[in-house]
C-alpha cells in the first residue's frame, strides 16, 4: 500500500505545486479564507468526496468512505495566512498588499489537497472514512478557527477516531519528519497590561508619576517570574511585544499600554501566571507611585501528541518514507497552535516537515517576510498524511 502511495503521491505532485502557487499568490487572513475554501470545494468535489462548506467560518470538510467499514481518521490543514509584506521576490508572490502566506498555511492546504487525491483513488481498500479537514483563522489568536469547526460537528457524523496534522519546519531538512510524543508546542495567551502615572513637564519629572519609566521596570521585571519563580526544567516565556504611551517629548506620561505574551508547557504553572505577572506589575508600579492591572487572556492550549499515535507514525514513516526520514524531537517548541483545540478532543498527533533544502544555512523561518519553503518537500508531505490515514485504519479497523 506504501508503495501505491508513493507512485500515487508522484502522479499528483504537479497539482499540489499549482494550488499551493494559487493559494500563495492570493493569500487571505484569518475568517476571510473565501477564495481558499472555493478552491479546495471545487478540488474535493471534483474527486468525487462529500464536501461541507461554510464549517465554522469558511472551513471545508470532505468525507471520503472507504470500500470497507471501519474507523474514521481526520486530516487537518490551515488555510490562512499573515499581515506582513512578501519580500520573497517569488514570480508566483503575494499579489494581496500587506498579506502573505509567511507560515506555510499554503503548503498545509495543497497537500492535504494531494493526500485527497491519492486517497480518492486508494478508496475501495480503505478499512473505513477519511475527513480531510480545512481550518480558518489559525493564526486569529486567542480564539483560533478549531473551536468554531468543532462546534459545527467537524469530528462527528461519522465521529472522528483519531487526527493527524503537519507543520512545515525550515529547521528540518527537506523531507525530515519531526515529531514527538506528549507536549510539541506551548499553551499561548495573550497578557494586556495598563500602567497609571500622572502626567508632568518633562523637565519637572518630580511632579509627575513616570508611567514609561515604570513599564519599564516591569518589562524587566517580568523576567524574574522566569529566572526566579518558576522551576528551571518547567519552560515558561514571558515576552512584551508592544508598548504604546506618551503624548510629546516633553510630557510626562500619564499611561501606558502594553500586549505580550505567555508560553507554557505545564497546565499548573499556566494557571499560576496571571496572578504572578499581575503582582510583579503592581509591585513595580507601586513603588514608583502609580498602578498596573491585567487583562490576562488564554488562547490555544499547548498541543499534546498522543503516545499511542506517536507509536503509529513510528512504524508508518521509517516504513512508508524511509529509514532515515523520522526525527524524534527531544524538547518541546513553544510556539502556539490551535490544532491543539482538535487534540484536546481526541487522540491527535502532528509533525513537522522539513522543508529546508539540504546545504541551506541562511533560510528565513516561519512567520518572516522572506519564508520560501522548499517545494521539493510537498511529496514527502502527502506521503506522510496518507500513510498515516491508511496506517492508522488498518490498525484500528482490523
Amino acid at each position: 500500500m506504501y508503495r501505491d502511495i508513493e507512485e500515487l503521491a508522484a502522479k499528483h505532485s504537479g497539482k499540489v505545486v499549482e494550488w499551493r502557487r494559487a493559494i500563495h499568490r492570493c493569500p487571505e487572513l484569518s475568517a476571510k479564507e473565501e477564495k481558499t475554501a472555493a478552491l479546495v470545494a471545487e478540488v474535493l468535489v471534483g474527486l468525487g468526496i462529500e464536501t461541507q462548506k461554510g464549517v465554522g467560518g469558511h472551513g471545508v470538510v470532505g468525507l471520503l468512505k472507504g470500500g470497507k467499514q471501519g474507523k474514521t481518521v481526520g486530516l487537518r490543514a490551515d488555510m490562512d495566512a499573515l499581515p506582513m509584506r512578501e519580500e520573497t521576490g517569488l514570480p508566483f508572490a503575494s499579489e494581496t498588499p500587506g498579506v502573505m502566506h509567511a507560515c506555510g498555511h499554503d503548503t498545509h492546504t495543497a497537500m492535504l489537497l494531494g493526500a485527497a487525491c491519492v486517497l480518492s483513488e486508494m478508496k475501495e481498500e480503505l478499512g473505513g472514512c477519511v475527513k480531510f479537514i480545512f481550518q480558518p483563522a489559525e493564526e486569529l489568536n486567542p480564539t483560533g478557527g478549531a473551536p468554531g469547526m468543532i462546534e459545527d460537528g467537524a469530528l462527528e457524523n461519522p465521529r472522528v477516531d483519531a487526527l493527524f496534522a503537519l507543520h512545515v519546519w525550515p529547521g528540518y531538512e527537506t523531507g525530515q519528519v519531526a515529531t514527538r510524543p506528549g507536549a510539541l508546542m506551548g499553551a499561548s495567551d495573550r497578557i494586556f497590561l495598563k500602567v497609571s502615572g500622572k502626567t508632568a513637564h518633562g523637565s519637572a519629572p518630580h511632579q509627575g508619576i513616570d508611567a514609561i519609566v515604570i513599564a519599564s521596570q516591569i518589562v524587566g521585571g517580568l523576567q524574574t517570574i522566569v529566572s526566579r519563580t518558576v522551576a528551571p526544567l518547567d519552560s515558561v516565556v514571558v515576552s512584551i511585544g508592544t508598548i504604546k504611551g506618551g503624548y510629546r517629548y516633553n510630557v510626562i506620561a500619564d499611561n501606558v499600554e502594553m500586549e505580550g505574551t505567555a508560553r507554557t508547557l505545564n497546565p499548573a504553572t499556566r494557571d499560576r501566571l496571571p496572578s504572578l505577572i499581575e503582582g510583579a506589575a503592581q509591585g513595580y508600579a507601586r513603588a514608583l507611585g502609580g498602578d498596573a492591572s491585567l487583562k490576562y487572556t488564554r488562547g490555544y492550549p499547548p498541543t499534546l501528541n498522543a503516545p499511542e499515535l506517536f507509536e503509529l507514525v513510528s512504524e508508518v514513516v521509517p516504513a512508508s518514507l524511509g529509514e532515515n526520514r523520522l526525527v524524534v524531537i527531544e524538547s518541546p517548541d513553544l510556539g502556539g497552535e490551535d490544532f491543539s483545540f482538535f487534540a484536546r478532543e481526541r487522540p491527535a498527533l502532528m509533525a513537522w516537515l522539513g522543508c529546508r533544502p539540504a546545504g541551506k544555512t541562511d533560510m528565513a523561518v516561519l512567520h518572516n517576510t522572506r519564508f520560501e519553503p522548499d517545494e521539493a518537500c510537498f511529496p514527502w508531505g502527502v506521503r506522510f498524511l496518507a500513510s498515516c490515514a491508511t496506517g492508522f485504519l488498518q490498525r484500528k479497523g482490523a
